[in-house]
């Protein structure tokens, strides 16, 4: 089993930047892709990005590219996600995602074995 403990969401107004923290404990990830998702209101959960388990390949949604940047310290167990600039359309609960097994990216849900509970993100206009 794999417990993930987001943390670091709050209110900011539009332009800020926050820094999401991912906590994992239980079985080892270190080989494993990570990732963030995340979920507005009335809307699907969606992929924001993810790191390789040695941290040199990144993937971005179009929405948050250049804006978002996501990182893992394997010696600390946890995977960050740096967001600047944020925008009123970055209001979300934001949740931390490993795959089902290292053979996978936690590129869709089903690809997903692990959830954290989630860090609300507001950002007001």
């Amino acid at each position: 089993q794999v417990q993930l403990a987001e943390s670091g969401g709050g209110l900011v107004q539009a332009g800020d930047s926050l820094r999401l923290s991912c906590a994992v404990s239980g079985r080892t990830v270190t080989r494993n892709a990570m990732g963030w998702f995340r979920q507005a209101p009335g809307k699907e959960r969606e992929s924001v990005a993810r790191v390789s388990w040695r941290g040199d390949i990144t993937y971005y949604a179009d929405s948050v590219k250049g804006r978002f940047t996501i990182s893992r310290d394997s010696d600390k167990n946890r995977v960050y996600l740096q967001m600047d600039r944020l925008k009123y359309d970055d209001t979300a609960v934001y949740y931390c995602a490993a795959p089902k097994s290292p053979l996978l990216t936690p590129h869709r849900e089903a690809d997903v074995g692990f959830w954290g509970q989630g860090t609300q993100v507001t950002v007001s206009s």
